[in-house]
């Protein structure tokens, strides 16, 4: 997970920032994690891929 993503993020990174984020998401949703601590860091996840995403002009798609 990104520590901080504010609204000068370096869209450069954005390749492997999501790649690595994409697979922290995975991971977690592999295990089936329910509890609410893993659930509050799925969506932080999710929120910070959306971030990107929209941030640097990303196709939705890019998300799968």
């Amino acid at each position: 997970m990104l520590d901080n993503l504010e609204s000068n993020y370096d869209c450069s990174n954005a390749g492997d920032d999501l790649h690595q984020l994409k697979q922290e998401l995975a991971e977690l949703r592999g295990r089936g994690a329910e509890d609410p601590e893993s659930q509050a860091v799925i969506n932080r996840l999710e929120n910070q891929i959306n971030f990107i995403l929209n941030k640097c002009d990303f196709n939705p798609s890019s998300l799968t």
